[in-house]
């Protein structure tokens, strides 16, 4: 979904302005949550390092397929508080629930 072309032509009644950082945020508070869920050991050092390696090489071959999606430094922030939000849900949820 991160290297699909953008359509901005089509305009949608649920489209704003910012709505591909709110995309971003959202997919990667999703990675964030079912990667911590899947590796529960894993030290947060370790974790941030992958992901956000996992969100460099998105926005990297965003700009290198040609498909209309650019590299923009706001997405990658997007991504990095996106997999905080994931993250620290998990920690919440298992220190709440357990």
């Amino acid at each position: 979904m991160l290297l699909k072309p953008g359509e901005e032509n089509h305009e949608y009644w649920f489209m704003f302005s910012g709505i591909d950082k709110v995309l971003h945020l959202s997919i990667f508070a999703a990675l964030g949550f079912c990667f911590i869920a899947a590796f529960p050991k894993i030290k947060f050092y370790y974790f941030i390092q992958i992901i956000l390696l996992y969100a460099f090489l998105t926005e990297i071959l965003q700009e290198d397929m040609g498909l209309g999606r650019s590299m923009e430094t706001l997405d990658i922030v997007a991504d990095t508080i996106g997999c905080l939000i994931g993250y620290y849900v998990y920690k919440l949820l298992i220190k709440r629930l357990f």
